[in-house]
């Protein structure tokens, strides 16, 4: 079972690979101390110096799997999950679902929440015995968007619209971006309960997809946009987006962040100098990894806005107290680097998209925030695999490319904070297309130039800065309202309709599953 009540993957390969670490050392005079201080000054092995350096899109160029080459772990992992030719993405992964986007499990029939469960397992075995799983290293995942569904699909429209009328409704259209769109159950979900609740808010709804996926795009066209005109489906990586949308939007992401790509850091426990981890594959194809002191940009970046947003290092208090980490660092056999520590910088990467090509957008994200099974280390993620019709955790994160799932929890309080900061910085002209809000027309726009009086008032009040020359209705220079961030079960008891997904012993498995789930809304 994945995370906790509600697996994402039934039983689905592979073997693991072993790996290793290095850290360039010196010999330690200590006697006490297991592992010698690390001296990073010294230089590497040859081998390791003559590997050239690739990034995850120089990767995606390859056929097979890379050898002699080396990389930060964020590249590792995005060529893992997504080299279009053996990323697990392309190759291991499917979201299980049945024919009918809109049809699901009929709660009120079910006795109690062990009656659903059987009937869980029942659908899956009929999906199973049609041939959708094709042998070892396929992978099945459940979402709560396919389990649920049309309820939990209609519980995201209810908290889009819901905004929507307050703030746009009737002088802006409803537009909605949803990246990773899977099977399209949860576009075609929202749409219909449009179409079916609210057609004055349908006609002025345009719905777009970002996928990454060839073959899901096929997927989304025929459920969705061949049944609703006003959406369509972008066959691209959020990270390569560079169209400019200056009107208010929605942007949704359900269980996508989870396999963004992360760093890896480890302390030294001297002064808690942070050093990145590079990975290495060898002309054999053996994986290990070395540390050096942070250098990428990406990485220095995330470190500061961290500290500027008051967030300390993922470490327990004995480390980052500096008395209490000298007693620690004396003791017989102690390490002289912490632990891993996992940081979400392609996370960064996607907020600073949303804040410089989405600049009026609401975010509504939803993923875990906190995993079982977990490899070793800090915000550490879980790498598994199918063997035998069972789900084998791994630990280690270094393993063949393309056959593992490696998926990571979100520090959702942390998230809340980076997000605003990033979204209360202004956005230079170098960083968007400001032409294109100017000559946008909007009865909720002005020709005025500055923010008006008014505007601190509410900002310092839970919302953001507003946008330069954008009043609401009320005439005042309004920001949008700052994110917070809710459990699985406070979103659904705020806006779903918990009376159709209730059994009839009472227990209502739309509420009780995903309980390792939180909201940014």
């Amino acid at each position: 079972m994945r995370r906790y009540a509600t697996p994402r993957y039934i039983p689905a390969l592979t073997r693991t690979f072993s790996s290793s670490s290095r850290v360039l050392q010196r010999p330690q005079p200590s006697r006490y101390n297991f592992n010698p201080e690390p001296s990073f000054e010294e230089t590497p092995a040859e081998q390791a110096l003559r590997y050239p350096t690739l990034t995850a899109h120089d990767l995606f160029q390859l056929k097979e799997q890379p050898k002699g080459v080396k990389m930060l772990t964020r590249d590792f992992i995005e060529d893992s999950l997504y080299n279009p030719s053996y990323g697990y993405f392309s190759k291991e992964a499917i979201i299980f679902s049945d024919s009918s986007p809109d049809k699901g499990f009929d709660f009120l029939s079910l006795r109690d929440a062990n009656a659903f469960q059987s009937a869980m397992a029942e659908s899956y075995q009929n999906y199973a015995d049609s041939g959708a799983i094709k042998g070892p290293g396929h992978q099945v995942w459940h979402t709560p968007t396919e389990l649920f569904k049309p309820y939990y699909g209609q519980a995201i429209a209810q908290c889009l619209i819901s905004e929507y009328l307050l703030k746009y409704f009737p002088y802006e259209d409803f537009i909605i971006y949803e990246m990773g769109g899977g099977n399209g159950t949860l576009a075609r979900n929202i749409l219909d309960y449009l179409r079916d609740e609210h057609p004055e808010v349908y006609d002025r709804t345009r719905y777009n997809i970002i996928e990454i996926s060839e073959s899901l795009t096929k997927i989304q066209k025929a459920r969705v946009v061949d049944v609703h005109p006003c959406a369509r489906v972008i066959n691209k990586s959020v990270f390569d987006w560079n169209t400019h949308e200056p009107a208010p939007c929605f942007f949704v992401a359900l269980e996508v962040i989870d396999n963004f790509a992360h760093d890896m850091l480890r302390y030294d426990l001297k002064n808690l100098q942070p050093y990145q981890s590079i990975v290495t594959i060898d002309d054999s194809g053996d994986f290990s990894h070395l540390y050096a002191p942070v250098s990428d940009p990406l990485i220095k970046s995330f470190l500061s806005l961290r500290n500027t947003a008051g967030h300390r290092p993922a470490l327990p208090r004995y480390l980052l107290s500096s008395p209490l980490r000298n007693i620690y660092r004396s003791l017989p056999f102690a390490p002289n680097l912490s632990p891993p520590v996992y940081i979400p910088t392609r996370l960064l990467t996607f907020l600073r998209i949303l804040r410089q090509y989405f600049p009026r957008h609401k975010l509504l994200l939803s993923d875990f925030s906190s995993l079982p099974d977990s490899i070793e280390g800090y915000n550490a993620p879980v790498v598994q695999t199918r063997l035998r019709g069972s789900v084998v955790p791994c630990s280690t994160l270094f393993v063949k490319q393309g056959y593992f799932d490696i998926f990571f929890p979100t520090d959702f309080e942390l998230l809340r904070d980076l997000y605003e900061l990033i979204m209360s910085r202004p956005i230079s002209t170098t960083e968007t297309d400001l032409a294109a809000l100017a000559s946008r027309t909007s009865p909720l726009m002005t020709s005025t130039s500055s923010i008006e009086l008014g505007a601190r008032y509410f900002f310092s009040r839970g919302r953001r800065m507003p946008v330069d020359g954008v009043i609401s209705a009320s005439g005042l220079p309004v920001g949008q309202r700052k994110s917070n961030v809710f459990t699985h079960k406070e979103f659904l008891q705020t806006y779903a309709q918990l009376d159709a997904t209730r059994t009839r012993s009472g227990e209502n498995p739309m509420l009780d599953y995903y309980t390792n789930v939180k909201f940014l809304f």
